[in-house]
């Protein structure tokens, strides 16, 4: 009998203890791995990372580099500008790889030439797209590793623009998802990255025409490797790279970026498995329907007794969405509010939410003040420049650096002897040669570092810049700069406190 009261005892506690269990907010998921040596799932709307694999390690890319020639070209051309292909485009690639049997002297236009670099991967259509853009190939570099740098790239170096062998070009996987994340942005790219297939029109290799396929496997609907729900995409491969792999799916309102790198044989079912997993595993919450410490600010006209002005302006960004585990919920999350905003930021916002989980970033929205709404309000005028930078601010440095460029060229020449009418050869002792060359090397360390001064400056005077807008959106609904902060972090502490509260009792036994 003692035995059986014992068992039941037992089974009591442990029926009891269950509901608590179901209810604990989860880890993050990560059931999931991949052969290659490098790979990244990323959301594309929040830039939430769902797995990866050496993301920051540096690997050769191959010709998944197209999708920033792409975004660039797109960028810098319109699509019916013509493309000569000169000498150097057609025969500057290496033997074998992947081309359009295109010419020289083939003229195409700027959207045949992006079918044939982003379908058919062609060699000789990326040469001549950055000459058309810069002029030469190296030009166009320069311009990749700008705008990569500007896409908050950190581990990438682009030496050309197809992703042919060379040992100073290369990317993470971490970039490449950065890289692809803006590419999709782009109408253009989308329509022409999802095509099966292009028809080219008559070129000197082809007076009738012929038929562009796009390389990616998971893209075609015959293939055993069809992955339903996918929209783009770019292969790679050369003998230094390996197998290399971008890839754009859209299910149930979530967009996934998936990149492989040196893969090896399995750049396929690894982009599968990683594709899965994150359709699998994860949601996309949107902040507005589901923030109530932020969204509900104009219902509350006044907060810890300090006046709030009209905040029925203040309103959370709408479209803007977190990506969470499936058995997470949105109170799950942590958030933090910065006023610091950075160049993407819209123009009327007035701070940002950054949110994470589990020490994953999972998603950022901003709050803004919705004054084109009411346009019977009179706007604001930013600041000046001079209220808004150093007395002593770019302009002043930027004359600062003409002048000394002045200066050392005066001095150059007040300092050098002129030559005298000799009848022969001047010369001068040697000792004397060392009094230019010392003027010459403090000239260009006085450049160098009003250089830096004048970077700095401007850096200075963006952020500046940034506050006053800031500034002025408040200004508009009729608060201080000193309110809002208290006002945010009263409501933050109160929200907060009330739903760690309620979340607690939820997960009671």
């Amino acid at each position: 009998m003692k035995r059986i009261l014992t068992i039941l005892l037992c089974l009591a506690l442990i029926l009891g203890l269950c509901p608590a269990t179901a209810l604990a907010a989860s880890g993050w998921p990560s059931d999931v791995s991949i052969e290659a040596d490098a790979g990244i799932v990323i959301d594309a709307d929040t830039s939430a990372v769902l797995y990866g694999k050496n993301i920051h390690q540096q690997y050769y890319p191959a010709s998944i580099t197209k999708v920033l020639t792409a975004l660039i070209v797109l960028e810098e051309c319109r699509l019916n500008e013509q493309v000569t292909f000169s000498h150097d485009a057609v025969y500057n690639v290496e033997e074998g790889s992947s081309n359009a049997n295109l010419e020289e002297g083939d003229v195409l236009t700027v959207e045949d030439c992006l079918y044939a670099l982003l379908l058919n991967s062609a060699n000789e259509a990326a040469n001549a797209l950055a000459e058309h853009v810069s002029g030469s190939r190296e030009a166009f570099a320069d311009l990749m590793n700008q705008r990569a740098a500007e896409l908050g790239c950190t581990d990438s170096h682009f030496a050309n623009p197809s992703g042919l062998n060379d040992e100073n070009h290369y990317t993470s996987a971490q970039d490449m998802a950065l890289i692809c994340q803006a590419a999709i942005k782009n109408s253009t790219f989308r329509r022409i990255d999802a095509a099966l297939y292009y028809e080219l029109g008559p070129t000197k290799r082809d007076p009738e025409g012929h038929t562009l396929y796009a390389h990616h496997a998971m893209m075609r609907k015959n293939d055993s490797r069809y992955y339903p729900g996918i929209f783009g995409g770019k292969t790679g491969y050369t003998s230094l790279a390996g197998n290399t792999l971008v890839t754009f799916a859209e299910r149930d309102g979530m967009t996934l970026i998936s990149v492989v790198l040196n893969g090896h044989q399995t750049h396929y079912s690894d982009t599968k498995k990683m594709l899965d997993f994150g359709f699998d595993n994860f949601q996309n919450l949107n902040i507005s329907d589901n923030d109530s410490v932020y969204t509900s600010v104009e219902n509350d006209m006044t907060i810890a007794g300090l006046p709030a002005g009209d905040l029925s302006r203040i309103v959370l960004e709408r479209d803007s969405s977190v990506t969470l585990p499936n058995d997470a919920v949105f109170s799950d999350a942590q958030v933090s509010l910065d006023y610091e905003l950075d160049e993407a930021a819209p123009e009327n916002a007035i701070a940002k939410l950054s949110y994470t989980y589990e020490g994953h970033s999972i998603g950022f929205a901003y709050l803004l003040n919705e004054t084109a709404k009411q346009p019977s309000l009179p706007a604001i005028p930013l600041p000046s420049e001079e209220e808004t930078i150093l007395s002593d601010g770019t302009d002043t440095a930027e004359r600062m650096l003409s002048d000394t460029e002045d200066a050392s060229s005066g001095a150059s020449e007040a300092e050098t002897p002129a030559p005298e009418d000799s009848g022969g050869a001047f010369s001068l002792p040697a000792f004397l040669w060392i009094i230019p060359a010392i003027l010459a090397v403090g000239a260009a360390v006085i450049l160098a570092v009003l250089a830096f001064r004048v970077k700095r400056m401007q850096a200075e005077r963006e952020r500046k810049l940034r506050r006053a807008k800031r500034l002025r959106r408040l200004k508009e609904i009729g608060v201080s700069s000193d309110e809002f902060d208290r006002m945010m972090s009263a409501r933050h502490s109160s929200k907060t406190g009330s739903s760690r509260q309620t979340t607690d009792k939820e997960d009671s036994p």
